[in-house]
Protein backbone atom coordinates (compact mmCIF):
# COMPACT_ATOMS: atom_id res chain seq x y z
CA UNK A 1 0.00 0.00 0.00
CA UNK A 2 1.28 3.46 -0.87
CA UNK A 3 1.02 6.02 1.91
CA UNK A 4 0.88 9.80 1.94
CA UNK A 5 1.28 11.71 5.19
CA UNK A 6 -0.27 15.12 5.78
CA UNK A 7 0.79 17.08 8.87
CA UNK A 8 -1.53 19.88 9.95
CA UNK A 9 0.41 22.89 11.25
CA UNK A 10 -1.56 25.96 10.23
CA UNK A 11 -3.12 26.91 13.57
CA UNK A 12 -2.44 30.23 15.23
CA UNK A 13 -1.72 28.92 18.73
CA UNK A 14 -3.25 31.95 20.43
CA UNK A 15 -3.03 30.38 23.89
CA UNK A 16 0.76 30.15 23.66
CA UNK A 17 0.84 33.97 23.99
CA UNK A 18 3.79 34.12 21.61
CA UNK A 19 4.88 35.75 18.36
CA UNK A 20 6.51 32.44 17.44
CA UNK A 21 4.35 29.87 15.61
CA UNK A 22 3.16 27.24 18.07
CA UNK A 23 4.68 24.34 16.14
CA UNK A 24 8.10 26.02 16.28
CA UNK A 25 8.25 26.02 20.06
CA UNK A 26 10.71 23.39 21.24
CA UNK A 27 10.43 20.11 23.10
CA UNK A 28 13.71 18.54 24.12
CA UNK A 29 15.57 21.16 22.12
CA UNK A 30 13.71 20.37 18.88
CA UNK A 31 10.71 22.10 17.32
CA UNK A 32 7.38 20.39 18.00
CA UNK A 33 6.84 20.12 14.26
CA UNK A 34 10.27 18.58 13.75
CA UNK A 35 9.41 15.72 16.10
CA UNK A 36 6.37 14.89 13.96
CA UNK A 37 8.26 15.24 10.66
CA UNK A 38 11.03 12.94 11.91
CA UNK A 39 8.51 10.30 13.00
CA UNK A 40 6.62 10.58 9.70
CA UNK A 41 9.81 9.99 7.70
CA UNK A 42 10.37 6.70 9.54
CA UNK A 43 7.20 5.40 7.84
CA UNK A 44 8.78 5.94 4.38
CA UNK A 45 5.75 7.69 2.86
CA UNK A 46 5.32 8.16 -0.87
CA UNK A 47 4.48 11.81 -0.16
CA UNK A 48 4.95 13.96 2.91
CA UNK A 49 3.48 17.45 3.16
CA UNK A 50 2.86 19.98 5.92
CA UNK A 51 -0.16 22.30 5.78
CA UNK A 52 1.01 25.76 6.87
CA UNK A 53 -0.87 28.93 7.68
CA UNK A 54 -0.13 31.18 10.63
CA UNK A 55 3.59 31.82 10.92
CA UNK A 56 4.20 30.47 7.42
CA UNK A 57 6.97 33.00 6.84
CA UNK A 58 8.99 31.10 9.44
CA UNK A 59 7.65 27.57 9.04
CA UNK A 60 7.78 27.25 5.22
CA UNK A 61 11.49 28.15 4.81
CA UNK A 62 12.29 25.85 7.75
CA UNK A 63 10.60 22.92 5.98
CA UNK A 64 11.87 23.76 2.51
CA UNK A 65 15.43 23.63 3.84
CA UNK A 66 14.75 19.97 4.67
CA UNK A 67 13.07 19.21 1.36
CA UNK A 68 9.64 18.82 2.99
CA UNK A 69 6.62 19.76 0.84
CA UNK A 70 4.24 22.45 2.05
CA UNK A 71 0.64 23.42 1.30
CA UNK A 72 -1.01 26.67 2.39
CA UNK A 73 -4.23 27.13 4.35
CA UNK A 74 -4.67 30.89 4.07
CA UNK A 75 -7.89 30.88 6.11
CA UNK A 76 -8.24 28.59 9.11
CA UNK A 77 -11.59 26.91 8.43
CA UNK A 78 -11.02 23.67 10.30
CA UNK A 79 -9.15 20.40 9.96
CA UNK A 80 -11.19 19.15 7.02
CA UNK A 81 -10.48 22.33 5.09
CA UNK A 82 -6.78 22.04 5.99
CA UNK A 83 -6.47 18.51 4.59
CA UNK A 84 -8.25 19.63 1.43
CA UNK A 85 -5.45 22.13 0.77
CA UNK A 86 -3.01 19.21 0.49
CA UNK A 87 -5.02 17.21 -2.09
CA UNK A 88 -2.19 17.33 -4.60
CA UNK A 89 -0.01 15.28 -2.27
CA UNK A 90 -2.30 12.29 -1.68
CA UNK A 91 -4.39 11.73 -4.80
CA UNK A 92 -2.03 9.06 -6.16
CA UNK A 93 -1.72 7.13 -2.89
CA UNK A 94 -3.75 4.29 -1.40
CA UNK A 95 -3.94 5.77 2.10
CA UNK A 96 -3.54 9.15 3.77
CA UNK A 97 -2.23 9.43 7.32
CA UNK A 98 -3.19 12.71 9.02
CA UNK A 99 -0.89 13.92 11.82
CA UNK A 100 -0.63 17.14 13.80
CA UNK A 101 2.33 19.47 14.22
CA UNK A 102 1.51 20.10 17.87
CA UNK A 103 1.29 16.41 18.87
CA UNK A 104 5.00 15.62 19.03
CA UNK A 105 5.26 12.43 21.09
CA UNK A 106 3.41 10.01 18.80
CA UNK A 107 5.46 6.84 18.33
CA UNK A 108 6.14 5.20 14.98
CA UNK A 109 5.02 1.81 16.38
CA UNK A 110 1.60 3.26 17.25
CA UNK A 111 1.22 4.69 13.75
CA UNK A 112 2.26 1.40 12.15
CA UNK A 113 -0.40 -0.41 14.19
CA UNK A 114 -3.00 2.07 12.94
CA UNK A 115 -1.90 1.86 9.30
CA UNK A 116 -2.03 -1.93 9.29
CA UNK A 117 -5.38 -2.22 11.08
CA UNK A 118 -8.07 -3.42 8.66
CA UNK A 119 -7.27 -2.97 4.98
CA UNK A 120 -6.49 -0.12 2.58
CA UNK A 121 -10.20 0.54 2.01
CA UNK A 122 -11.13 1.09 5.65
CA UNK A 123 -11.08 4.34 7.59
CA UNK A 124 -8.90 4.00 10.69
CA UNK A 125 -9.07 6.20 13.77
CA UNK A 126 -6.58 6.41 16.65
CA UNK A 127 -8.44 6.83 19.94
CA UNK A 128 -7.49 7.09 23.60
CA UNK A 129 -9.20 6.41 26.93
CA UNK A 130 -8.89 9.39 29.27
CA UNK A 131 -9.90 9.81 32.89
CA UNK A 132 -10.62 13.44 32.07
CA UNK A 133 -11.78 13.73 28.44
CA UNK A 134 -12.68 17.42 28.67
CA UNK A 135 -11.83 19.30 25.52
CA UNK A 136 -11.65 16.26 23.26
CA UNK A 137 -14.07 14.97 20.65
CA UNK A 138 -15.93 11.90 21.94
CA UNK A 139 -16.11 8.57 20.14
CA UNK A 140 -19.80 7.65 19.86
CA UNK A 141 -20.47 3.94 19.27
CA UNK A 142 -23.58 1.84 18.79
CA UNK A 143 -24.65 -1.15 20.91
CA UNK A 144 -22.44 -3.41 18.78
CA UNK A 145 -19.42 -1.20 19.61
CA UNK A 146 -19.22 0.10 16.05
CA UNK A 147 -18.19 3.70 15.66
CA UNK A 148 -21.03 6.00 14.62
CA UNK A 149 -19.48 9.44 14.79
CA UNK A 150 -17.10 11.76 16.58
CA UNK A 151 -18.78 14.59 18.46
CA UNK A 152 -16.69 17.63 19.31
CA UNK A 153 -16.84 18.94 22.87
CA UNK A 154 -18.62 22.16 21.89
CA UNK A 155 -21.30 20.20 20.04
CA UNK A 156 -21.75 17.47 22.69
CA UNK A 157 -24.71 17.12 25.05
CA UNK A 158 -24.21 16.15 28.69
CA UNK A 159 -24.65 12.43 28.03
CA UNK A 160 -22.05 12.44 25.26
CA UNK A 161 -19.61 14.33 27.49
CA UNK A 162 -19.60 11.34 29.87
CA UNK A 163 -17.86 9.20 27.21
CA UNK A 164 -14.16 8.80 28.01
CA UNK A 165 -13.01 7.36 24.67
CA UNK A 166 -11.75 10.33 22.70
CA UNK A 167 -10.55 11.17 19.24
CA UNK A 168 -6.82 11.88 19.01
CA UNK A 169 -7.30 13.48 15.61
CA UNK A 170 -4.94 11.00 13.98
CA UNK A 171 -6.57 9.08 11.13
CA UNK A 172 -5.56 6.85 8.26
CA UNK A 173 -8.02 7.28 5.39
CA UNK A 174 -8.51 5.69 1.96
CA UNK A 175 -7.17 8.35 -0.40
CA UNK A 176 -9.69 8.03 -3.25
CA UNK A 177 -12.63 8.11 -0.87
CA UNK A 178 -11.13 11.06 1.05
CA UNK A 179 -10.83 13.15 -2.11
CA UNK A 180 -14.58 12.90 -2.64
CA UNK A 181 -15.61 12.98 1.03
CA UNK A 182 -13.88 16.28 1.74
CA UNK A 183 -16.10 18.05 -0.77
CA UNK A 184 -19.19 16.87 1.16
CA UNK A 185 -18.18 18.32 4.53
CA UNK A 186 -20.24 21.21 5.88
CA UNK A 187 -19.63 23.75 8.62
CA UNK A 188 -22.95 23.42 10.40
CA UNK A 189 -21.49 23.30 13.91
CA UNK A 190 -20.67 25.53 16.87
CA UNK A 191 -17.31 26.53 15.43
CA UNK A 192 -18.50 27.12 11.89
CA UNK A 193 -15.63 24.94 10.66
CA UNK A 194 -15.18 21.94 8.37
CA UNK A 195 -14.31 19.10 10.75
CA UNK A 196 -12.25 16.17 9.54
CA UNK A 197 -14.03 14.16 12.23
CA UNK A 198 -17.31 14.45 10.30
CA UNK A 199 -15.85 11.88 7.91
CA UNK A 200 -16.89 9.21 10.41
CA UNK A 201 -20.59 9.92 9.96
CA UNK A 202 -20.10 9.96 6.18
CA UNK A 203 -18.33 6.61 6.28
CA UNK A 204 -21.13 5.09 8.37
CA UNK A 205 -23.74 6.39 5.93
CA UNK A 206 -21.85 5.01 2.93
CA UNK A 207 -20.99 1.65 4.50
CA UNK A 208 -17.24 2.29 4.66
CA UNK A 209 -15.62 0.03 7.23
CA UNK A 210 -14.31 1.92 10.26
CA UNK A 211 -11.48 0.47 12.35
CA UNK A 212 -9.89 1.92 15.45
CA UNK A 213 -6.78 1.47 17.55
CA UNK A 214 -6.56 2.63 21.17
CA UNK A 215 -3.32 4.40 22.07
CA UNK A 216 -2.28 3.00 25.44
CA UNK A 217 -0.13 5.98 26.52
CA UNK A 218 -2.16 9.17 26.52
CA UNK A 219 1.03 11.28 26.53
CA UNK A 220 1.77 10.03 23.02
CA UNK A 221 -1.28 11.87 21.73
CA UNK A 222 -1.13 14.88 24.04
CA UNK A 223 -1.33 18.15 22.15
CA UNK A 224 0.30 21.44 23.08
CA UNK A 225 -2.02 24.42 23.34
CA UNK A 226 -0.32 26.51 26.01
CA UNK A 227 2.96 26.77 27.87
CA UNK A 228 1.69 24.75 30.84
CA UNK A 229 1.00 21.78 28.57
CA UNK A 230 4.37 22.27 26.90
CA UNK A 231 6.13 22.16 30.27
CA UNK A 232 4.23 19.00 31.25
CA UNK A 233 5.20 17.34 27.99
CA UNK A 234 8.82 18.45 28.40
CA UNK A 235 8.92 16.79 31.81
CA UNK A 236 7.50 13.57 30.36
CA UNK A 237 9.93 13.69 27.42
CA UNK A 238 12.97 14.14 29.68
CA UNK A 239 11.86 11.31 31.96
CA UNK A 240 11.40 9.03 28.97
CA UNK A 241 14.82 9.86 27.52
CA UNK A 242 16.50 9.33 30.88
CA UNK A 243 14.75 5.98 31.32
CA UNK A 244 15.88 4.80 27.87
CA UNK A 245 19.48 5.80 28.63
CA UNK A 246 19.46 4.09 32.03
CA UNK A 247 18.21 0.90 30.39
CA UNK A 248 21.18 1.08 28.00
CA UNK A 249 23.80 1.46 30.73
CA UNK A 250 23.88 5.08 31.91
CA UNK A 251 23.72 6.03 35.60
CA UNK A 252 21.99 9.28 36.53
CA UNK A 253 22.46 10.51 40.09
CA UNK A 254 18.95 11.91 39.75
CA UNK A 255 17.17 11.21 36.44
CA UNK A 256 14.69 14.02 37.19
CA UNK A 257 17.51 16.56 37.02
CA UNK A 258 18.95 16.17 33.53
CA UNK A 259 17.97 17.93 30.30
CA UNK A 260 18.53 16.30 26.91
CA UNK A 261 17.84 18.90 24.25
CA UNK A 262 18.72 16.99 21.11
CA UNK A 263 20.39 13.66 20.34
CA UNK A 264 22.55 11.86 22.90
CA UNK A 265 24.44 8.76 21.79
CA UNK A 266 25.74 7.14 24.96
CA UNK A 267 27.84 4.08 25.72
CA UNK A 268 27.86 2.02 28.90
CA UNK A 269 29.01 2.63 32.48
CA UNK A 270 28.58 6.38 32.14
CA UNK A 271 27.84 8.38 35.28
CA UNK A 272 26.04 11.71 35.03
CA UNK A 273 25.51 13.93 38.06
CA UNK A 274 22.67 16.40 38.62
CA UNK A 275 21.72 19.42 36.50
CA UNK A 276 23.66 18.39 33.40
CA UNK A 277 22.37 19.80 30.10
CA UNK A 278 22.99 18.17 26.71
CA UNK A 279 22.22 20.29 23.66
CA UNK A 280 22.40 19.41 19.97
CA UNK A 281 24.09 16.16 18.93
CA UNK A 282 26.43 14.62 21.50
CA UNK A 283 28.33 11.34 21.72
CA UNK A 284 29.52 10.04 25.10
CA UNK A 285 31.68 6.90 25.10
CA UNK A 286 32.02 4.19 27.75
CA UNK A 287 33.19 4.90 31.30
CA UNK A 288 32.81 8.66 31.09
CA UNK A 289 31.96 10.62 34.23
CA UNK A 290 30.23 14.01 34.04
CA UNK A 291 29.98 16.14 37.17
CA UNK A 292 27.15 18.36 38.34
CA UNK A 293 26.03 21.49 36.49
CA UNK A 294 27.88 20.81 33.23
CA UNK A 295 26.67 21.89 29.79
CA UNK A 296 27.65 19.73 26.80
CA UNK A 297 26.82 21.04 23.31
CA UNK A 298 27.45 19.23 19.99
CA UNK A 299 30.52 17.47 21.34
CA UNK A 300 32.26 14.09 21.51
CA UNK A 301 33.72 12.73 24.74
CA UNK A 302 35.83 9.62 24.36
CA UNK A 303 36.22 6.63 26.66
CA UNK A 304 37.26 7.05 30.28
CA UNK A 305 37.30 10.85 30.41
CA UNK A 306 36.14 12.83 33.41
CA UNK A 307 34.28 16.11 33.13
CA UNK A 308 34.37 17.80 36.53
CA UNK A 309 31.55 20.02 37.84
CA UNK A 310 30.47 23.35 36.35
CA UNK A 311 32.28 22.88 33.04
CA UNK A 312 31.04 23.82 29.58
CA UNK A 313 32.01 21.95 26.41
CA UNK A 314 30.77 23.28 23.06
CA UNK A 315 31.54 21.93 19.58
CA UNK A 316 34.62 20.23 20.96
CA UNK A 317 36.21 16.79 21.17
CA UNK A 318 37.66 15.31 24.33
CA UNK A 319 40.04 12.38 23.85
CA UNK A 320 40.15 9.23 25.95
CA UNK A 321 41.32 9.42 29.55
CA UNK A 322 41.15 13.22 29.74
CA UNK A 323 40.22 15.40 32.70
CA UNK A 324 38.34 18.66 32.20
CA UNK A 325 37.40 21.12 34.94
CA UNK A 326 36.07 22.05 37.35
CA UNK A 327 34.89 25.39 35.96
CA UNK A 328 36.56 24.82 32.59
CA UNK A 329 35.29 25.94 29.21
CA UNK A 330 36.06 24.26 25.89
CA UNK A 331 34.87 26.53 23.10
CA UNK A 332 34.24 25.54 19.45
CA UNK A 333 37.14 23.92 17.65
CA UNK A 334 38.85 22.59 20.79
CA UNK A 335 40.33 19.10 20.41
CA UNK A 336 41.98 17.30 23.31
CA UNK A 337 44.22 14.33 22.61
CA UNK A 338 44.25 11.37 25.00
CA UNK A 339 45.19 12.00 28.64
CA UNK A 340 45.17 15.78 28.30
CA UNK A 341 44.12 17.85 31.28
CA UNK A 342 42.24 21.14 31.29
CA UNK A 343 41.91 22.45 34.82
CA UNK A 344 39.85 24.94 36.77
CA UNK A 345 39.07 28.32 35.21
CA UNK A 346 40.79 27.45 31.94
CA UNK A 347 39.31 28.48 28.59
CA UNK A 348 40.34 26.75 25.35
CA UNK A 349 39.18 27.88 21.91
CA UNK A 350 39.99 26.53 18.43
CA UNK A 351 43.03 24.73 19.78
CA UNK A 352 44.60 21.28 19.60
CA UNK A 353 45.90 20.08 22.97
CA UNK A 354 48.42 17.26 22.58
CA UNK A 355 48.80 13.85 24.21
CA UNK A 356 49.18 14.16 27.97
CA UNK A 357 49.50 17.94 27.92
CA UNK A 358 48.26 19.99 30.88
CA UNK A 359 46.71 23.41 31.21
CA UNK A 360 45.90 23.27 34.87
CA UNK A 361 44.49 26.60 35.95
CA UNK A 362 43.53 30.18 35.18
CA UNK A 363 44.68 30.25 31.55
CA UNK A 364 43.41 31.08 28.07
CA UNK A 365 44.63 28.97 25.15
CA UNK A 366 43.18 30.07 21.80
CA UNK A 367 44.10 29.35 18.17
CA UNK A 368 46.91 27.06 19.28
CA UNK A 369 48.55 23.83 18.14
CA UNK A 370 50.10 22.20 21.20
CA UNK A 371 52.29 19.10 21.18
CA UNK A 372 52.58 16.25 23.66
CA UNK A 373 53.58 16.42 27.33
CA UNK A 374 53.37 20.20 27.56
CA UNK A 375 52.88 21.89 30.94
CA UNK A 376 51.25 25.32 30.88
CA UNK A 377 51.57 27.37 34.07
CA UNK A 378 48.79 29.35 35.74
CA UNK A 379 47.79 32.63 34.17
CA UNK A 380 49.21 31.86 30.71
CA UNK A 381 47.55 33.63 27.78
CA UNK A 382 47.93 33.11 24.06
CA UNK A 383 47.42 36.58 22.63
CA UNK A 384 45.83 35.49 19.35
CA UNK A 385 43.94 38.59 18.20
CA UNK A 386 45.61 41.76 16.91
CA UNK A 387 42.38 43.74 16.68
CA UNK A 388 41.67 42.65 13.11
CA UNK A 389 42.93 39.09 12.55
CA UNK A 390 43.45 35.88 14.51
CA UNK A 391 46.92 34.30 14.59
CA UNK A 392 48.08 30.87 15.73
CA UNK A 393 50.52 29.87 18.42
CA UNK A 394 52.64 26.75 17.85
CA UNK A 395 53.87 24.92 20.93
CA UNK A 396 56.08 21.85 20.42
CA UNK A 397 56.45 18.70 22.54
CA UNK A 398 57.71 18.71 26.16
CA UNK A 399 57.44 22.48 26.53
CA UNK A 400 57.23 24.03 29.99
CA UNK A 401 55.60 27.46 30.21
CA UNK A 402 55.97 29.34 33.51
CA UNK A 403 53.09 31.14 35.18
CA UNK A 404 51.85 34.55 34.04
CA UNK A 405 53.25 34.22 30.52
CA UNK A 406 51.92 35.90 27.39
CA UNK A 407 52.57 34.19 24.05
CA UNK A 408 51.96 36.85 21.40
CA UNK A 409 50.87 35.16 18.16
CA UNK A 410 52.01 34.39 15.58
CA UNK A 411 54.75 32.75 17.59
CA UNK A 412 56.43 29.34 17.94
CA UNK A 413 57.78 27.64 21.04
CA UNK A 414 60.01 24.78 19.90
CA UNK A 415 60.28 21.25 21.33
CA UNK A 416 61.67 21.05 24.84
CA UNK A 417 61.72 24.82 25.42
CA UNK A 418 61.22 26.34 28.86
CA UNK A 419 59.60 29.75 29.26
CA UNK A 420 60.38 31.64 32.45
CA UNK A 421 57.53 32.91 34.60
CA UNK A 422 56.18 36.37 33.86
CA UNK A 423 57.57 36.47 30.31
CA UNK A 424 56.11 38.05 27.20
CA UNK A 425 57.21 35.99 24.20
CA UNK A 426 57.00 37.65 20.78
CA UNK A 427 59.66 35.70 18.87
CA UNK A 428 60.47 32.01 18.39
CA UNK A 429 61.60 30.37 21.63
CA UNK A 430 64.38 27.87 20.74
CA UNK A 431 64.08 24.24 21.70
CA UNK A 432 65.88 22.77 24.71
CA UNK A 433 66.63 26.23 26.09
CA UNK A 434 65.31 28.70 28.67
CA UNK A 435 63.68 31.82 27.27
CA UNK A 436 62.46 34.64 29.49
CA UNK A 437 61.98 38.36 29.53
CA UNK A 438 63.44 40.19 32.52
CA UNK A 439 62.26 43.39 34.13
CA UNK A 440 64.43 45.06 36.74
CA UNK A 441 63.22 44.86 40.32
CA UNK A 442 63.72 47.93 42.47
CA UNK A 443 62.83 49.09 45.97
CA UNK A 444 61.73 52.68 46.74
CA UNK A 445 62.98 53.64 50.15
CA UNK A 446 60.79 55.89 52.30
CA UNK A 447 57.64 55.19 50.29
CA UNK A 448 54.44 55.57 52.28
CA UNK A 449 51.17 53.85 51.59
CA UNK A 450 48.38 56.29 50.66
CA UNK A 451 45.56 56.90 53.14
CA UNK A 452 41.93 57.81 52.59
CA UNK A 453 41.06 61.50 52.63
CA UNK A 454 38.78 62.67 55.43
Amino acid sequence: MSLSIIILAAGKGTRMKSSKPKVMHTLGGKALLQHVVDTAKLLNPTELAVVCGNGADEVVPYLEAQGVNTAMQHEQKGTGHAVEQAKAFFQKSDQVLVLYGDVPMIEVETLEALIHEGDKNSLKVLTALLDNPTGYGRIVRDFDDKMLRITEEKDADEETKLINEVNTGIMCIPAKWLDEALSKLDNNNAQGEYYLTDLIAQAVEQGIEIDSVICEDEMEVAGVNNRVQLAELESYYQQKRATDLMMSGVTFRDPARVDIRGELNAGQDITIDINVIFEGSNTIADNVSIGANCIIINSVIHEGSEILPNSMIENAEVGSGCAVGPYARLRPGSVLAAKAKIGNFVEVKNANIGLGSKVNHLSYIGDTDMGADVNIGAGTITCNYDGANKHRTIIGDRVFVGSDTQLVAPVTVEDGATIGAGSTIRKTAPGEALTLTVSKQKTVEGWKRPVKKK
